[in-house]
């Protein structure tokens, strides 16, 4: 693949990785940009997290999966410092 689509996939898991985590936990999206964003950083935090412990996704799936999770963790750090 080339960096078009590669950007683009990110883009597309990003934002569903977003939708995901947003309808889990206030019951609905953040808006397009806005569940791009909390997908893209939930996507490098569960990267970078279940790297750390030595899991590693290859498929769409498996990332989507890891993004979600990241998404939900950085929500709730966003939750726990605003309070």
């Amino acid at each position: 693949m080339n960096n078009v689509q590669n950007f683009l996939i990110f883009i597309v898991l990003g934002a569903l990785a977003g939708w995901i985590s947003g309808l889990l936990t206030k019951g609905q999206g953040f808006g397009v940009l806005g569940n791009i964003i909390v997908g893209i950083v939930g996507a490098f935090l569960g990267g970078f997290i279940f790297g750390l412990l030595g899991i590693s996704a290859h498929n769409f799936l498996g990332q989507l999966i890891f993004a979600v999770l990241g998404a939900l963790l950085f929500l709730w750090l966003l939750r726990f410092i605003k309070k």
